[in-house]
This record gives structure tokens, C-alpha cells and sequence, in this order.
């Protein structure tokens, strides 16, 4: 499977901020900035709403302020998506209340959430609120897709634990969105996508009867490959054996996943080459070493991979054209 193609979007963009002069003008900014959602309210006269955000990569962090609505993702929106994204909500202020698969959590200020945009959802504010959400492509975690979808609309307590220490990195990120950017502002992204997968982690560990044996495998080889992405023989038949599995239970794993063993190693590694492109403690190496840094020991093809998986070369995404 070929890496995913995506927009060519820059490293970071600038802070944007819309105000809404309508509900309708609401409804048209929610789904700009998140994905296609039916929205509603009881008082459309006197709503107000306003967005703030940034993308990092491939990774959106807004913050959203607004009176009493409900935004609902139907099965009719779904079969129009051509990607499936999880969306972490952080309650800042007031409450809200997230459905799907049948649980609800009501979210009050510190408390965190997260959900799948392929299943249907509802989110719905009885007063004026203030939420921060950070979504991203579902491949960017570690943790298999069904695991993340079996902790969907689970009340996370922001007021102790690992929950506590990424709802207020969280927290940060919102209140200093407009200096979020460069290569910086790329590393970031990656840090808190790495404190959510390790809070995920930890809410297995705290029920690990929520995850099947399958699962557990799927963590389990996903960590092996991030920690083996620089070795250029890393392979499926060198994955099963380091697991005692065949590489059929191993492909049978990723399938599950709606992914194959080559596509993720692939394009963790290219994920892994773009960071490091654009990071200045790496300037000085050439795109060359650093594609063998992650496992690409072919230039051209490097080359070629990164470009139909990103839009521009390497050399390019390194100047950040």
C-alpha cells in the first residue's frame, strides 16, 4: 500500500483566527476547520463563535469559544470522508457533553476526551464554552485504531495522573498558539501526539480487559517497528520472528487495521525523514543521510517516495517550499 497521499502543507501555518457573523457562517467554519458536521442551535439569533488555529504538520490545534449549539457527525457525512482522523477534546470552560458508541462523557474544565471521526459522534453545549481539540490522521499513534476507538467518549480526568500532565500541556499549546511554529512548533506536534498515545497507554493499563490479545500484539509490534525504523533490513518476515508469529498472524494484525506492515513502516519513516529535514540540529546533513537516518538507503527512491507521499522533494520540503 502506497503511502497516504496528503495536501502539500507547509511545516506550520500562521495563527488563524474566524469569527462567526452567523450560525450559518458557524457551521461553514466548523467544517472548514475539522471535518464535514451538522449543526444546531435554539437561539441562532444571538449565538456567538469564534475559532483559533494552527496546523502542525499533520496534526490541527484549535480552539474553539462559543454559546449553546450541537454539532452531530451523521453516517451520511462519514461516507463522504476520504480519511479518518481522532479528535482529543480538553474542556476549558464550562461543560460539554460527547456521545458515541453509546457512551456519553460530560466533560468539565481539565477533563479530556477523545473520539473517532468515522463513526458518529455528537458534541453538544448547553452554555457558553471553551474547548481546545487537536486532531490528527489516525496512523499518527502508535496504539491500533480499534483500541483508540474502544476508549471513544471516556471522561479522562484532567485533575491527576497522565491525563492531568497532557491536559495541561494541552492547555499550554492553546495559550501560546501564536508562537507555534517552525521546526519547533514541528517538534510539538510530535511531543504531544507522543503524550497522548502514552496516556492511552495507560488507561490500557488501568483496564487491560478492554484490550483483545490481538490488540496487545498490534501495540506491541508497532513500538518494535518505531524502534527499529533506521534499520534498512527491518522487514515483515524480521518483525514476525522478533514476535515468535508468522508473518501471516503478522499481516492479519495490520489488516485488521485497514493498513499493511510495509505501508506503516513506510510511512513512519517518511514522517520521521520530514521532521528531521526541517529540524536545524540536522541543517548540515545532506537529504541523503538523513533518509538514511531512517531507513532509505536508496536516495532516488527516497526522493521519489517523499515526493508522491508530501507533493514537493525532499530538498524542497526542506526549504519549506
Amino acid at each position: 500500500m502506497p503511502a497516504p497521499a496528503r495536501a502539500t502543507v507547509p511545516a506550520s501555518q500562521s495563527l488563524t483566527t474566524s469569527t462567526a457573523s452567523s450560525f450559518d457562517h458557524w457551521k461553514h467554519l466548523v467544517a472548514e476547520s475539522f471535518v464535514p458536521l451538522a449543526a444546531e442551535t435554539a437561539d441562532a439569533g444571538n449565538f456567538h463563535g469564534q475559532l483559533r488555529s494552527r496546523v502542525l504538520d499533520r496534526m490541527s490545534i484549535v480552539e474553539v469559544t462559543a454559546t449553546s449549539h450541537e454539532v452531530h457527525r451523521t453516517p451520511a457525512l462519514i461516507a463522504r470522508a476520504h480519511e479518518r482522523y481522532f479528535k482529543l477534546n480538553l474542556q476549558l470552560e464550562g461543560t460539554g457533553l460527547l456521545i458515541q458508541d453509546n457512551r456519553e462523557a460530560v466533560l468539565r474544565p481539565g477533563d479530556l476526551a477523545i473520539y473517532d471521526t468515522s463513526r458518529p459522534y455528537t458534541l453538544a453545549f448547553e452554555d457558553t464554552t471553551r474547548i481546545m481539540v487537536v486532531m490528527f490522521p489516525c496512523d499518527t499513534l502508535t496504539l491500533p485504531t480499534d483500541y483508540v476507538g474502544q476508549l471513544a467518549a471516556v471522561r479522562m480526568a484532567g485533575d491527576s495522573g497522565l491525563s492531568g500532565i497532557v491536559g495541561q500541556f494541552i492547555r499550554q499549546l492553546s495559550g501560546n498558539l501564536d508562537v507555534l511554529n517552525g521546526p519547533s512548533g514541528s517538534r510539538l506536534a510530535a511531543n504531544a501526539l507522543d503524550l497522548v498515545s502514552t496516556m492511552l497507554h495507560a488507561e490500557m493499563d488501568i483496564s487491560p480487559d478492554r484490550m483483545k490479545p490481538q490488540a496487545l500484539l498490534a501495540v506491541a509490534v508497532r513500538e518494535y517497528i518505531d524502534a527499529n525504523l533506521s534499520d534498512p533490513l527491518l522487514s515483515p518476515a524480521s518483525i514476525a520472528a522478533a514476535h515468535f508469529i508468522s508473518t501471516r498472524h503478522l499481516h492479519n494484525v495490520f489488516h485488521e487495521s485497514g493498513t499493511t506492515v510495509a505501508g506503516w513502516i513506510r510511512t513512519q519513516r517518511l514522517e520521521g525523514a520530514g521532521r528531521d529535514l526541517r529540524d536545524p540540529l540536522h541543517a548540515g546533513l545532506p537529504v541523503g543521510a538523513v533518509a538514511a537516518r531512517w531507513g532509505f538507503l536508496d536516495a532516488a527512491h527516497f526522493s521519489r517516495t517523499f515526493r508522491d507521499a508530501f507533493g514537493v522533494p525532499p530538498s524542497d520540503w526542506r526549504r519549506n517550499v
